[in-house]
């Protein structure tokens, strides 16, 4: 049976374009969609016309589908659409002129720097806690991703002399970020550990009990059950240690330039969600401050 173009396109998008396992998932199962719209109007992907891509748009829309998701979804559909047009499959990409319903701006999660401290200076009680406190520190100080620092081998990505971590990230993109000294501290004291637990051929930098390398939803329960044991009131999640490193050092530097570069961003649009944060703490401080913006 011969492949698809869908299927073609995800098997691309997989080895020419070395997308993430994420990633392909995401398009894998926002194409879904458009594949069982295609077979329910008899229709192939490649023929389907502007007006019927509309009235799916609405029918997801009108089944309860988020803004957001309907906005990654025909994304998707678009790159997917265009992949065809450069190979004469179509001669117009049908999600040309097509938009998501709007959704409203949400900030990114940011913890406050007294909350941070509290969790980053609470005293890890046996080896795992150690390689938890370890993994946290990591994430605010250098504003790792949750892949970028579950895929860090301790002998290629970690240079504890240098005082720096190069991972890879989205779109195979190497970058290399700072290692501050409070998180240095932590991976030496983890590094010790690690030496008892890994197993000979593991090259990973964090490791389970039995001594293989860290799934990404272990790293997201512990650093979330670390947040909970030291009593910080909210759940806590990786992005969330990510994005109060970027909102502190904006804060901080006013530098986004420098942010953008730290964070692996390809367009700085999307660092400059954090100058809306910025802003947030600038007015919160205006109105503690200012003599004619405080209540009598």
């Amino acid at each position: 049976m011969q492949p698809s173009s869908v299927d073609t396109f995800l098997a691309e998008l997989e080895h020419q374009r070395q997308a993430s396992p994420h990633t392909l998932k995401a398009y894998g199962r926002d194409l879904r969609h458009l594949l069982e719209f295609a077979a329910g109007t008899n229709t192939a992907p490649e023929q389907i016309a502007p007006p019927q891509l509309k009235r799916l748009l609405m029918k997801l829309h009108g089944a309860g589908l988020s803004p957001r998701a309907i906005a990654r979804m025909l994304s998707a559909w678009r790159t997917y659409y265009r992949w065809l047009a450069k190979r004469g499959g179509i001669e117009r990409n049908p999600c040309d002129g097509l938009h998501a319903p709007k959704q409203p701006k949400t900030l990114p999660k940011a913890i406050s720097t007294d909350q941070l401290t509290a969790l980053l200076d609470a005293v890890p009680e046996d080896e795992l806690e150690r390689r938890d406190h370890a993994m946290a520190e990591l994430f605010y100080s250098s504003g790792l991703r949750l892949s970028e620092l579950a895929s860090l081998d301790l002998n290629f990505h970690l240079d504890l002399v240098e005082n720096e971590v190069t991972v890879r990230g989205k779109r195979n993109k190497t970058r290399t970020v700072p290692v501050g000294d409070k998180a240095k501290q932590a991976l030496h004291a983890w590094i010790e550990e690690r030496a008892h637990i890994a197993k000979p051929d593991e090259t990973a930098l964090f490791v389970n009990r039995t001594g293989t390398r860290l799934s990404v939803s272990t790293i997201e329960r512990r650093i979330g059950r670390w947040a909970q044991k030291h009593g910080l009131g909210m759940h806590v999640h990786p992005h969330m240690l990510r994005h109060s490193f970027a909102s502190h050092l904006l804060q901080s530097s006013g530098d986004l330039r420098a942010v953008q570069e730290l964070l692996g961003h390809g367009n700085i649009g999307t660092t400059q969600i954090y100058t809306h944060l910025d802003f947030q703490h600038l007015a919160k401080v205006y109105d503690q401050a200012h003599p004619r913006a405080r209540k009598k």
